[in-house]
């Protein structure tokens, strides 16, 4: 059983039990979690893909400016989760480094360094 409520325009709903930590199969839940995080991708400079309850940060980085401007879009995307009373999970995040000579910058999400992943 998990405890759930939902934020809308700073009104928060009651507390309520739910079996999981989203209600599984119902269209309007899916709905309305999308109309919340509709507005993630305000400000962003890289390509945010969202899928259901997935989010990937993409962007060509060659020079610091690339690195800067995926820095600056995990800072918007962390305020927007402190703002709207949200979590990123930090367990699931990654950062992709592709290419021989890549110099494998480090990213961070708040305070927390995020964990790379070379191919």
């Amino acid at each position: 059983m998990v405890a759930l409520r939902v934020t809308v325009n700073y009104l928060m709903s009651n507390w309520r039990l739910e079996v999981s930590g989203r209600t599984q199969g119902l269209l309007l839940g899916l709905v309305l979690f999308n109309v919340f995080v509709g507005d993630t991708d305000v400000g962003i400079e890289c390509t945010l893909s969202k899928f259901a309850d997935d989010t990937k940060l993409c962007h060509v980085v060659n020079m610091l400016e690339g690195r800067d401007a995926i820095q600056r879009d995990l800072d918007r995307l962390e305020r927007w989760a402190r703002v709207n009373l949200m979590k990123f999970s930090q367990a699931k995040f990654k950062v992709l480094h592709l290419g021989c000579s890549n110099p494998k910058h480090k990213q961070r999400l708040g305070k927390e360094w995020i964990e790379s992943s070379h191919e």
